[in-house]
């Protein structure tokens, strides 16, 4: 592909794609050369590979034909008027925040005019370190539209214009695909797969707060530049939690999102690095600190809400109950022929009861509230 000659740009806004690469050097380069024509920057960030990954992405530095329409480093603009001292301030922290991420490098000579960046991480981070990393090399440029795709080429770059196009468009500040509404998904997705797909999924709606989303773990995503400058790049899960992770920031910055069907792809010589065994207890322990986290900033916090107190109810009364389920349990199992804990029956039946009816309440306080931020 001739990377001089991009097409028109979306609605006159700037698209840049984060590809996160680990060990791609039999894919990085389908990847690349495949790159719909209207996105502005091709952000590589190679995560320490061991293999020439590296190596074969420099080439496009070197090759003569990577220019690129002139994006700017919108830190070093400067800021005028008296009026402006906050956004000076704001500028000035987003420079200097880089000292929270990895150390890395960016290779280009002038990416200011360069369509192919390339990002050096010097330690193996992980996939969600390298995507934070090239988003703030994003956020530092102004890109309206940050799309995210993988360096194994299981995403489609056919179907990145619809997931940037409710961004730059409809100003929606985060799109994600969707595989599981995809009619193939229980033909194509392996089985192990699926399964745990589907219970992080879950779990990701009660920690989120975004009820209506399916298939948390897909990586194909698009960001807006006002969700980036909403949350903190450099706090974001390093590890395949990091779809997860971003939702439950997002809705605590109160961003919209929205959904779009894409294709499962498997089978076209991606090797998956995921243990599912692995990731699920993982992921499963991070949606649970991010769920009190997001209920402790978002309804306590920021604006007290009822729903604060009857989580709390739920999980209080869920706990005063298990004493009551030991004892029952005891007495079955040690306790006189005959005779029955009464009183421990109904004090555990009451307080069991009482917890669930406080989380459903809990729940669908939750659910309307996050109405309005999901959009189809």
């Amino acid at each position: 592909m001739d990377l001089r000659k991009p097409e028109i740009m979306i609605q006159n806004k700037t698209v840049a794609v984060v590809v996160p690469a680990f060990n791609e050097e039999s894919q990085i380069c389908d990847v690349i050369d495949h790159m719909p024509g209207f996105v502005d920057r091709i952000v590589v960030v190679n995560d320490c590979s061991t293999d020439r990954t590296g190596e074969i992405v420099s080439r496009y530095l070197n090759n003569g034909r990577n220019d690129g329409k002139v994006i700017r480093n919108v830190t070093s603009l400067e800021i005028v008027g008296r009026y402006q001292g906050a956004n000076r301030e704001l500028q000035r922290q987003t420079a200097e925040e880089i000292r929270y991420f990895e150390p890395s490098e960016v290779v280009n000579s002038d990416p200011e005019r360069e369509r192919v960046i390339l990002i050096n991480m010097y330690k193996n981070s992980g996939v969600g370190a390298a995507i934070a990393r090239g988003y703030k090399w994003c956020k530092d440029h102004g890109i309206d539209c940050t799309a995210v795709m993988a360096g194994d080429g299981q995403m489609d770059p056919a179907e990145l214009e619809s997931l940037c196009m409710p961004v730059v468009v409809e100003g929606i500040d985060y799109v994600k695909g969707n595989r599981l509404i995809h009619r193939s998904s229980e033909l194509v997705i392996p089985a192990t797969r699926f399964f745990g797909n589907s219970v992080l999924s879950i779990l990701t709606k009660l920690a989120s707060g975004y009820w209506s989303v399916s298939d948390a773990q897909t990586g194909y995503t698009a960001i807006s530049a006002k969700a980036l400058n909403a949350i903190s790049l450099h706090k974001i899960y390093r590890g395949y939690g990091m779809p997860n992770d971003m939702l439950v920031k997002l809705n605590i910055a109160l961003c919209t999102i929205k959904e779009v069907e894409i294709k499962p792809v498997y089978g076209i010589g991606e090797k998956s690095k995921m243990k599912i065994s692995k990731v699920i207890p993982r992921v499963s322990l991070l949606l649970l600190r991010s769920f009190f986290r997001r209920l402790w900033l978002k309804y306590f916090i920021r604006d007290f809400h009822p729903l604060f107190i009857l989580y709390n109810m739920g999980f209080i009364l869920f706990f005063i109950s298990i004493p009551f389920a030991f004892r029952i349990l005891s007495f079955y199992l040690t306790g006189p022929a005959g005779e029955r804990p009464i009183l421990n029956s109904i004090m555990f039946m009451f307080l069991i009861i009482s917890s669930m009816q406080c989380f459903l309440f809990a729940m669908w306080m939750d659910i309307q509230d996050n109405q309005h931020l999901y959009h189809r």
